[in-house]
């Protein structure tokens, strides 16, 4: 998931273009895109597109994750848009504002409630997953707890804006967003848990959102999130391995398999090992899968 998406639930005259955008993902926003007056607008035209058949024609032809952003827990809208996101067609669900493991699984017994209710009502079977948001000073703190909480935490996504506004860091500091996103990586290994970047408001700054991507790729991150479609593209070619990767993957992996005498050897010079080889593997697996 290289890209993802963000489109307003309470736009629906934007939701076919991006269903056929390049974005590996979309995220229908119910949360801060979404004025309080226009949230059960919002949910109708969500339920509407999900219940159509065209929708699920065109999430199996474009191999889209479908994600829905609700409002946070204790909210006025979470019960109601739970119920929304509670789908056969929709694969995860955006938490926002979660701040411990208690929450996530406060979170998780809600979530799993809904599914039950939905999956008698439609006869089908869904298995929602949870991107936890990690947008505030608690919840950086907690983040290896967070990841760990239960088995549909699928990852963590860093919230920049949230974290860093109302404590007057500097949003597009490279160090202090370094910072941030080297803390929140380490946390979600320890789950094994997949680590997302944040959304970069400055849209008209693309060189900007590049460099950022990049730096959350040199990090482990697995993508980044648009919220303007001009930045798609940046994100599927910095999330893509490039071919100089490739080459370097396959020539490790290659000499691994010939390898049966030393634990740690040379290729082009550089000791490999263990690790490397496993790196090497990451990097054909995720190019394969962007070629099938």
């Amino acid at each position: 998931m290289r890209s993802k998406l963000f489109v307003p639930a309470s736009r629906p005259e934007l939701f076919a273009k991006a269903l056929r955008s390049q974005a590996d993902a979309i995220s229908f926003d119910l949360e801060d895109s979404v004025l309080h007056d226009r949230k059960g607008y919002a949910r109708d035209e969500l339920t509407r597109l999900f219940d159509s058949r065209a929708f699920a024609q065109t999430k199996h032809e474009t191999r889209k994750t479908i994600i829905v952003r609700i409002n946070p827990l204790g909210s006025d809208y979470f019960a109601d848009d739970l119920k929304v996101a509670c789908h056969a067609n929709v694969d995860i669900i955006n938490m926002p504002k979660i701040d411990s493991a208690e929450d996530v699984l406060n979170v998780v017994e809600l979530l799993i409630k809904a599914e039950d209710a939905a999956n008698a009502a439609s006869n089908k079977k869904s298995n929602i997953k949870i991107l936890a948001n990690i947008e505030t000073p608690l919840a950086l703190h907690n983040a290896a707890g967070i990841a760990s909480a239960h088995p549909k935490v699928w990852g963590l996504q860093l919230g920049l804006g949230d974290l860093f506004e109302p404590l007057s860091i500097g949003r597009y500091d490279a160090q202090n967003v370094h910072a941030a996103m080297f803390a929140l990586r380490m946390a979600a290994a320890r789950a094994d848990c997949i680590v997302y970047d944040s959304a970069y408001a400055d849209v008209a700054n693309i060189d900007g959102y590049r460099q950022e991507a990049l730096q959350a790729k040199s990090i482990g991150f697995l993508g980044k999130t648009c919220i303007h479609p001009s930045q798609i593209n940046v994100a599927n070619d910095v999330f893509s391995p490039t071919q100089q990767e490739i080459a370097w993957a396959e020539k490790v992996v290659a000499a691994s398999a010939k390898n049966d005498v030393n634990g740690a050897y040379l290729v082009d010079g550089k000791m490999i090992d263990a690790p490397f080889v496993a790196r090497a593997q990451s990097i054909i697996n995720q190019a394969k899968t962007r070629t099938t």
